[in-house]
């Protein structure tokens, strides 16, 4: 076993996409893994939230995928990669491959639990293979995206229901469906990919959604949809609102496999039903629809309980966040969180946010 230091400069918590964009630039500004910053993570392996999608999901059928930066350097992208393969597969794959290329050291399985302030920075509690660990710090990177907070809107009649709920980090296969009634709840590209999977297994399908879906003419999203995206995810974390779905934003890519779902009727969403009763689903015109299963493609809220301590959130429901840093506390910075909380802006922020870091730990005399 090697021996860890029990202090350092800078924690990063989450080891996904925006998490190791930061490890990245730390290191390119002269910081030493393992000793000047630590990247705790929770996985028991690389690859971020993508280690726990289900297996049918492939990289041509989400949202585009970015490169991690520097991983040109390694000869690998997503671009090129093999898309006959699950998607957590091959990110996991490349994820490792780019944490031993820069020998980043990450601390793994890793789970934080706390992180408290006190007179000269931080305490970072997480426990691992040897229990409740602490890490003393000067500044703290929280990079624990959304995959851990799973949301699920409440209903009358939810306690009622004699069925599964399922939500997206739930699911595994459609086989597990086979011959059942599945209602399926949202309007992002997981609902979308889980309605075309479940085709033809399960004994019918319907699908609710809130608002209606935008379904976009490009087959990927386009600049301009990226970038309003990006501004509304900023301004809300400006103002520390609750976060705005990425989707509700930017429409659905309107992509060849997309396209010809539509034109078969599969993706023809039905306005949110109003209850749920024992054995299915009321909608607003009094009439029901049988249900085994309900999976409920609802999304996600940004993972923060472990940062309770140092009551960052604000009354609006969100924290305040100015280009990454949190304005209750100049030396705690956000990665994947607003406007990087996609392959949008993260790796983008990764640099941003490591140029602060440096020069939070400079104002600090380090």
């Amino acid at each position: 076993m090697t021996e860890r230091p029990t202090d350092t400069s800078v924690v990063i918590v989450g080891a996904g996409q925006a998490g190791l964009s930061v490890a990245y630039y730390l290191r390119k500004l002269g910081l030493d893994a393992g000793n000047d910053f630590v990247v705790l993570d929770r996985g028991p392996g690389p690859g971020g939230a993508w280690q726990f999608r289900w297996e049918a999901l492939r990289l041509g059928s989400t949202h585009r995928v970015n490169d991690l930066p520097g991983m040109d350097e390694l000869g690998l992208s997503f671009d090129t990669a093999d898309r006959a393969l699950p998607a957590r597969e091959v990110i996991a794959d490349y994820y490792r491959r780019y944490e031993q290329h820069y020998d980043f050291k990450i601390v793994r399985p890793a789970d934080v639990t706390r992180v408290r302030a006190t007179f000269d920075g931080f305490e970072v509690t997480f426990d691992d293979e040897y229990g409740d660990q602490t890490f003393s710090t000067q500044v703290v990177v929280n990079a624990t995206g959304t995959w851990g907070a799973p949301f699920v809107p409440w209903y009358p009649g939810m306690n009622g229901f004699r069925g599964r709920h399922v939500h997206t980090v739930d699911y595994r296969d459609a086989e597990d469906f086979r011959g059942q009634d599945v209602v399926v709840v949202g309007g992002g590209t997981s609902a979308i990919g889980f309605l075309m999977e479940l085709e033809g297994v399960a004994g019918s399908l319907t699908w609710a959604t809130r608002r209606p879906i935008e379904f976009l003419e490009e087959q990927e999203l386009n600049i301009e949809g990226g970038t309003r995206a990006v501004t509304l995810q900023d301004a809300a974390a400006r103002e520390g609102r609750a976060l705005p779905s990425i989707v509700s934003t930017t429409g659905v890519p309107r992509t060849r496999r997309i396209q010809s779902a539509i034109e078969r009727g599969l993706l023809n969403p039905r306005p949110m039903f109003e209850r749920l009763e024992a054995d299915g689903v009321r909608w607003a015109d009094g009439s029901s629809q049988r249900a085994d299963a309900i999976i409920w493609a609802t999304g996600f809220r940004p993972e923060l309980r472990h940062l309770a301590p140092l009551k960052l959130r604000e009354q609006a429901g969100g924290v305040t966040v100015a280009g990454g840093a949190a304005y209750r506390n100049a030396n705690v910075f956000f990665a994947g969180y607003g406007p990087t909380a996609s392959t949008i802006g993260a790796n983008r922020a990764g640099r941003t946010i490591a140029r602060q870091v440096v020069s939070a730990l400079s104002s600090l005399g380090y």
